[in-house]
């Protein structure tokens, strides 16, 4: 008799729907959230674990293959111009939706559960910085202090630089190359194993959450859940699906290869989780491994499509629900107050959450609003996370195409390997 066997998508999505009957079930009890938060996290740490390593080896295997710090340079450029242009789309189109669909009006805000902003704001007081302190930052004073706290801006830059002296220094620097690219492989061995766990660590963080806000929180907000998840797709399908044919690819081919991370991303709420294997996917899929390793990690603090929508929509949604008229000039200033707020944002629940609340206040909004949002804040955040992570992925598409490094033959094999892979299974 042939075993049943289920695939890692498939397992996810089981854990989700048992975490919610689970939270439904016992919603406001707190022994939940006391059982289920240690499996939750214990899984988002397994995730931290394994980034770090990946990337600073990735990097350096990367740029030391490219071993040009002007072509390196072009590289930056370039990547930069891409993530600035496909992030203003992204806040334009989210201010647009708001001023077409008002998912503000006609809200009660009496009838929005009553959520405590305290830690939100002592968060986004100790987090908010200029531009100029983000691009200050990305230089480590102490990379060890920088491997410690995870702040993959610094470990980024490190690693290049670090990659390009191996390539300087030529034959010394083989055996640390080959090092790093022993470190990439095992920890890409790890990550395989510790995607095994994911729906044990799905099942926990949805049943916290539910448990915690209740099915019921979301029926005052159902129109700004509906007008955000549907603004995402509209981006996902149209203006990710047209850079996507310019660089000569399709994101449903991108959506098919990408299906588990996606599955994982969105109810984990974390891009973290899934960026060890959508560095690996991407370089399977033709991209050029150093274009991957760079633009990748990098896109994870500066390319956010999904929490800049996030940001755009619900700000506006929430000056809606207080009545407040905002004129274009200050729509415009919220289009750029969020284009620099949004630099440097970590690629972890509630990172958006924090942002939002932090600037608010420069564009005249209550920041009292927030917490009109808390409760269905997760529910949003799963949906962000999956547009930050396929704008990310379809970004070292389009940085490999740009740079003449896109294996488009390389991907369509890839490609159909899958699908063979689909039907024997």
């Amino acid at each position: 008799m042939k075993k049943l066997k289920f695939s890692l998508a498939v397992q996810i999505l089981i854990g989700l729907v048992l975490g919610i009957a689970v939270g439904a079930i016992f919603y406001g009890n707190p022994r939940v959230e006391t059982y289920l938060q240690p499996i939750g996290t214990i899984f988002l740490n397994l995730i931290k674990m394994i980034v770090i390593p990946i990337v600073f080896s990735s990097l350096v295997v990367g740029v030391a293959g490219v071993g040009d710090i002007k072509k390196l340079g072009r590289l930056g450029g370039k990547t930069i111009i891409y993530f600035e242009l496909i992030t203003t789309i992204a806040i334009i189109l989210g201010v647009m939706v708001a001023n077409i669909f008002h998912p503000g009006s006609g809200v009660n805000i009496h009838e929005l559960s009553k959520v405590s902003i305290k830690s939100y704001v002592n968060t986004a007081q100790t987090t908010h910085h200029s531009i100029a302190d983000t691009f200050v930052n990305i230089v480590p004073s102490n990379f060890f202090e920088a491997l410690s706290t995870g702040n993959l801006l610094p470990i980024i830059f490190f690693s290049v630089m670090f990659g390009l002296g191996v390539a300087a220094i030529g034959e010394k620097g083989k055996p640390v190359l080959n090092l790093c690219q022993g470190i990439s492989d095992a920890m890409f061995w790890v990550t395989n194993q510790v995607m095994k766990t994911a729906p044990f660590g799905v099942f926990a963080l949805i049943g916290v959450t539910i448990s915690k806000f209740g099915l019921a929180s979301l029926i005052p907000l159902v129109k700004l859940v509906i007008t955000t998840y549907g603004t995402m797709i509209f981006f996902i399908l149209v203006v990710l699906g047209i850079v996507a044919k310019i660089a000569g690819t399709s994101i449903f081919k991108m959506i098919r290869i990408l299906k588990d991370e996606i599955i994982l991303a969105y109810t984990t709420a974390s891009s973290e989780a899934v960026l060890p294997k959508i560095m690996d996917k991407m370089e399977k899929f033709g991209c050029s491994k150093a274009i991957s390793a760079f633009v990748i990690p990098t896109g994870y603090s500066f390319n956010l499509d999904g929490s800049t929508l996030y940001q755009s929509i619900t700000a506006l949604f929430i000056a809606q629900i207080y009545g407040i008229h905002m004129s274009l000039p200050q729509q415009i200033n919220l289009i750029i107050v969020l284009l620099i707020a949004s630099k440097g944002m970590a690629g972890v629940p509630g990172a958006s959450f924090v942002v939002l609340l932090a600037t608010l206040g420069s564009a005249g909004i209550p920041i009292e609003g927030v917490a009109f949002i808390a409760g269905i804040d997760r529910i949003l955040d799963m949906a962000r996370t999956v547009v930050n992570v396929l704008g990310n992925s379809l970004a070292a598409v389009a940085i490999s195409k740009w740079e003449g490094k896109y294996n488009s033959i390389k991907g369509q094999e890839y490609f159909e390997s899958i699908n063979r892979a689909k039907k024997i299974a």
